[in-house]
């Protein structure tokens, strides 16, 4: 763990591990305002940026996260344009966090990643010249590229920092050997991977090696994508292109079992006179501490009313024996369902 005094579940910053930025105790992913979960509204988007980069104390950093395959570029243009036109002050104080590597098809499909140094400085440009700044604060590549040794593209990103373009570099969905092969490379900030009530596999060797290695986590997928917010029926139809209608755990009796978790959920927040989702991000802001960790949870909040749900997150308390109870209604492992369809959960260094 880092020595950061800013540990507690209520604090006002977090420190993305030994090397990386101070920011906000929740930041924002962007994700949703372009691609994967149907159409946005734009004008609304713009907007929750804004209010995200407004709602941190003056002085604070606020990080937005997003992949420059998000919408194949669109969700990097949308966070240029937020922030060419947020008030200076927020502005000056916003840090981007980008994947790259994602290799897609004219039909929006996934075809690998390529994390070779070569392709590393060609993403890094387009990017740039997408969000219009000089420099990405954290840069990770999406996925680990199986052709491709981690010391090679994490040493592309070290060049990178050298040269000024990037601050910091991150990783995304590692298993515990990467994340050590990477570190031997070059100081790493954070990892980027799901953690939630539902998605815990990461607790048992992922973490532990983030913790002994002084790297962060910022956590996405707090909400597992609107399954345990409290807010998704099971008679909700999804807008064609939604991932959720292809994800294992929405899926006919998956979805049931995983609601019925929720509503146990609920008699918790509800007794606590909150909101489940407001529960479940309080949950995971909790783990920083907990785990002797540097986390952040990322919120995919798209409209303002989400946004201002999600950061009435921060002044929820849970004590010891709120917890307790929370892990009781939704113990480790009790979702149905892996958390990707197999095609992709093969992609991930961090399951193997």
């Amino acid at each position: 763990m880092t020595t950061n005094e800013n540990t507690s579940a209520t604090a006002t910053t977090r420190r993305l591990g030994a090397t990386g930025p101070t920011v906000f105790p929740l930041g924002l992913g962007c994700m949703g305002m372009s691609a994967l979960y149907g159409e946005a509204d734009r004008a609304e988007s713009l907007a929750t940026i804004h209010a995200f980069l407004e709602a941190a104390p003056a002085g604070v950093n606020t990080l937005l996260d997003t992949g420059d395959f998000y919408g194949m570029g669109h969700n990097e243009l949308l966070i240029g344009e937020a922030l060419r036109t947020a008030p200076t002050a927020a502005r000056e104080q916003a840090l981007t966090s980008v994947k790259f590597g994602a290799l897609r098809t004219v039909e929006g499909g996934f075809t690998g990643y390529d994390g070779r140094p070569e392709a590393v400085k060609n993403f890094l440009a387009y990017s740039l010249q997408r969000l219009g700044r000089d420099h990405i604060d954290i840069y990770r590549i999406a996925r680990v590229d199986p052709d491709v040794p981690i010391e090679e593209t994490v040493g592309a990103i070290a060049e990178a920092v050298q040269a000024g373009h990037v601050r910091h570099i991150g990783l995304s969905e590692v298993g515990a050997d990467t994340l050590r092969r990477a570190a031997a490379v070059a100081p790493i900030s954070d990892l980027q991977i799901e953690y939630s009530l539902i998605s815990r596999g990461i607790e048992a060797e992922i973490l532990p090696a983030a913790r002994e290695l002084g790297i962060g986590v910022t956590a996405y997928g707090v909400l597992s994508r609107g399954l345990i917010s409290g807010h998704f029926g099971r008679d909700r139809e999804l807008a064609p292109g939604d991932f959720r209608g292809m994800s294992p755990r929405f899926q006919g009796d998956n979805l049931q079992h995983n609601l019925d978790l929720v509503e146990a959920l609920r008699k918790i927040a509800d007794a606590k006179g909150v909101s489940v989702a407001q529960t479940a991000i309080a949950w995971v802001l909790a783990q920083g501490p907990k785990q002797g960790l540097d986390l952040v949870p990322l919120v995919g909040a798209r409209r303002r009313d989400r946004l201002t749900e999600a950061l009435g997150a921060m002044r929820v308390e849970l004590t010891g024996a709120d917890l307790a109870a929370i892990e009781e209604a939704v113990p480790a492992g009790a979702a149905a369902g892996e958390r990707y369809p197999a095609a992709q959960m093969a992609h991930l260094d961090s399951e193997h």
